[in-house]
């Protein structure tokens, strides 16, 4: 390093004192009025960052230039409306021909339009003696030196010109690095009235010309730009689609010349924010911008777009749109390591066949399968291009493994809305739109003509009457945060799905029951006006009176919506089934086994209903297991435990940057799952493994996951119930198009005979009660002998309506 690059960084100032989250410099303009200026006027500009007015009367703002120590100063006064800009206009030049808007507050100031030092102070009383320090001086909020100057916030913001100014990027946040938080580009301001006036002709030509990058300059050979970070100038290409929805709002562009590299994309997203754009498909356009990489989620990849401040010049409208490439995926979803630092290989992997048309239109040309239910609210679907892959027998994909991410899997979101439809209907082909990157899906084809679907007729599905009176049947139902204050007909969907679809089970295990408020957040913990109403739609739709119980969770303790206070509830039919009622349980509280006598096998709770080891830090922010136990066809015991472990939420998605995905969730639930197989392992000693325990619940994992192996102690404790349905039927939850478990019944080797099944009647259909499928147990009598009767083999009591 030369020393006197050496000496420099040596004395680069410190980060200011505080990072202002309030009032900031939006924008700063020293080239008005100079030649090829079109703006008259010099201006500074300041924004609000905040949803209230704040009062800037007796501040001020505040130059010098670079090199210099004498700072002039401009008063201000009035206020800065909430989300607003505030205009300070300065001196004009002797060129331009565009006037600011009404300014807010006028000085006199000749700024340089290349270098220079502007704050924002509390005060009006002129900056003396900080020399280069003047970001940590007192009353100063916000300070941008910009060009040659060494009296900044960390880093100097670039230089500017007669024809670009620098403004804050993206969401005006500070973080105190003028280089990090200011980019060049067409000078653009706006007053308190919001009145805009932007420099959209720079002094150039009449008819603005495409400046020298191209939409494949942009995207480049990789998953990452090889420009990003730099601001791009009149950038050409024909509008595809605009998104004027949501807080990520824009346009896609595409160039309809491509270049010769198969590896680089022609098309690409434009940032609005919360604008809607003003263009619209068949525009040509020239873009001006910085070149961002947004990562969505954490472990996320990234979308190459232009974001803020962004100008955008229409040239003509109505213009051909590029052909669409035809979505043809290769057979395997995606190499392993990161992504980002290995070559695209867009003929091997489906993640780098999306990557090359990232921005571009596409069309699926062939009939394809939903292989989710569409979502109404967002408009989105998941289809299959290899309808032969891991097929369900009723339309989904099963998601098998780890290792088998089912590659035909296609996320399409319709921007002009898309039907109710239900999985194993038909998409027809003609699908078009372009490849976009979002958080949850990953890579997505945001539809602007959506083909048309035809539905297939999926059935709901109902369990069969017991055949013999003494079989004991119990279920698990995830109700989705069902509380008092939903609306009456939730509550009577859910009850009817109870009496019809499960067939009243005897012993029923709740997940997510919210307190009697629900998501209001006062302190409420206490669940019987929910559960009640729950019990009363249940009698009301010809079902039993059922009895409940469950322990009122710590309040904000246990997870799940803030304010919510979920946890499991035990509904049980008091004709069918005996709770065994033993006081002491409450939440803080750790239920223990214990031996009637030292030597007896007998053995009984010590509270029931009870909560497994609620102290244990595996439990943080996350539901802790109810215990019960019953008696039933003759006082035979049965120690039932209703859980729900804590959600996935945290881990990369399955189209994450660096692969395979990290389950960083995973671990919290393994240690869930070591509490709960150590309760049952000291059940089953000290019964001498005559215990029947049935451990049931959204334990929120795969039946082939490390928590169920941990869980079950690889199957020597406890039975994965879904492992005894053949392989294309083990689901019970549809995501990112995969049909998968997440909700389980396991049961010890003491229950012998039995019956199970998956009821299908909400995670295949667009109209939901709840977005999990129920799950029951039939618990045969008779079946304790071996070998064991014919009735007692395993089989299933579910069938279609």
């Amino acid at each position: 390093m030369p020393l006197a690059m050496a000496a420099t960084m040596a004395f680069l100032p410190g980060t200011a004192a505080a990072l202002s989250s309030d009032v900031v410099i939006s924008a700063v303009y020293g080239g008005g009025g100079n030649s090829t200026a079109t703006i008259k006027n010099d201006f500074i500009e300041l924004a609000n960052l905040t949803g209230s007015p704040i009062d800037v009367s007796g501040w001020s703002v505040q130059y010098a230039s670079a090199a210099g120590a004498v700072f002039q100063m401009t008063s201000l006064t009035g206020s800065i409306p909430a989300h607003g800009r505030y205009l300070v206009q300065q001196a004009a030049g002797a060129g331009g021909t565009l006037s600011l808007p009404a300014p807010d507050a006028t000085g006199s100031v000749p700024m340089s339009a290349t270098s220079g030092v502007v704050a924002l102070v509390t005060a009006q009383i002129p900056l003396v003696g900080c020399g280069i320090s003047c970001a940590i001086a007192p009353n100063v909020k916000d300070l941008v030196g910009y060009g040659a100057t060494a009296n900044v916030e960390t880093l100097a913001a670039p230089g500017g010109t007669n024809s670009t100014a620098l403004a804050r990027s993206g969401s005006l946040t500070d973080t105190d690095n003028n280089s990090v938080d200011f980019t060049s580009g067409v000078p653009k301001a706006t007053n308190t009235a919001g009145v805009t006036v932007t420099a959209t002709d720079t002094g150039g030509p009449t008819d603005p010309t495409p400046g020298s990058t191209r939409i494949h300059d942009i995207q480049g050979s990789g998953r990452i730009s090889p420009i990003v970070g730099q601001s791009v100038t009149n950038v050409p290409g024909i509008v595809t689609a605009v998104r004027t929805t949501g807080s990520s709002r824009g346009f896609w562009f595409q160039d309809p010349t491509a270049d010769a590299d198969p590896l680089t994309s022609e098309g690409l997203f434009v940032f609005t924010g919360s604008t809607s754009p003003t263009v619209v498909p068949g525009d040509s356009v020239l873009v001006t911008g910085r070149v961002t990489e947004y990562r969505p989620a954490a472990g996320a990849q990234s979308l190459t777009e232009i974001g803020g401040p962004v100008n955008t010049v229409k040239l003509t409208g109505g213009n051909a749109l590029p052909a669409p490439v035809t979505v043809a995926f290769p057979d395997a979803f995606t190499k392993s390591g990161s992504l980002e630092a290995q070559p695209l290989e867009p003929g091997s992997y489906v993640l780098d066949f999306l990557e090359v048309n990232e921005g571009m239109r596409v069309t699926v040309a062939q009939d394809t399968r939903l292989i989710s239910p569409v979502n109404t609210e967002f408009d989105e679907l998941w289809v299959t291009l290899k309808p032969g892959q891991n097929p369900t027998p009723r339309g989904g994909t099963i998601y098998k493994s780890y290792a088998d991410q089912n590659s035909g899997r296609l996320f399409i979101q319709a921007l002009g809305g898309a039907p109710a439809a239900n999985v194993g209907s038909t998409l027809a082909a003609g699908t078009v739109g372009v490849v976009d990157y979002q958080s949850f899906g990953g890579y997505v084809v945001q539809a602007t003509e959506l083909g048309t679907i035809t539905e297939g007729g999926l059935k709901r599905q109902k369990v069969l009457p017991p055949k013999k009176a003494g079989d004991l049947s119990v279920a698990t139902y995830n109700v989705e945060n069902l509380a008092a204050t939903n609306p009456d007909a939730k509550f009577q969907r859910l009850a009817q799905a109870v009496v019809t679809n499960l067939g009243s089970p005897d012993i029923l295990a709740l997940e997510e029951i919210q307190d009697n408020n629900g998501a209001t957040n006062d302190g409420t913990v206490a669940a019987n006006e929910t559960v009640g109403k729950f019990i009363t739609a249940i009698q009301a739709a010809g079902g039993p009176a059922y009895a409940w119980r469950s322990i009122d969770p710590v309040n904000g303790a246990d997870g799940g919506e803030p304010g919510g206070n979920i946890r499991q509830v035990f509904l049980y039919n008091p004709l069918r089934t005996t709770f065994v009622d033993k006081a002491g349980g409450d939440a803080t509280t750790a239920v223990t086994v214990v031996r009637e006598r030292p030597t007896s096998n007998q053995i009984n709770l010590s509270a029931s209903p009870g909560r497994i080891n609620p102290a244990s830090g595996a439990w943080s922010s996350s539901r802790k297991p109810l215990v019960g136990e019953f008696l039933y066809d003759g006082n035979k015991q049965l120690f039932v435990i209703a859980n729900h472990f804590n959600s996935k939420g945290g881990d990369y998605p399955l189209t994450a940057a660096v692969q395979p995905p990290v389950r960083s969730s995973e671990v919290q639930r393994t240690q869930q799952a070591t509490e709960v197989h150590d309760f049952v392992n000291d059940l089953e000693t000290k019964s001498a493994g005559r215990a029947r325990v049935v451990v049931l619940g959204d334990l929120n994992d795969y039946q082939f996951s490390p928590v169920l192996q941990t869980l079950t102690g690889n199957g020597a404790i406890l039975k994965t119930l879904i492992d005894t349905l053949p392989e294309d039927q083990r689901y019970s939850y549809v995501f990112d198009g995969n049909s998968q478990v997440l909700d389980h019944i396991l049961v010890s080797p003491a229950i012998k005979g039995y019956s199970y099944g998956v009821v299908h009647i909400n995670a295949e259909f667009s109209d939901q009660a709840s977005d999990h499928d129920p799950q029951i147990v039939r618990i045969l009598t008779g079946c304790d002998t071996d070998p064991l009767p014919a009735r007692c083999l395993p089989g299933s009591p579910v069938v279609d309506e």
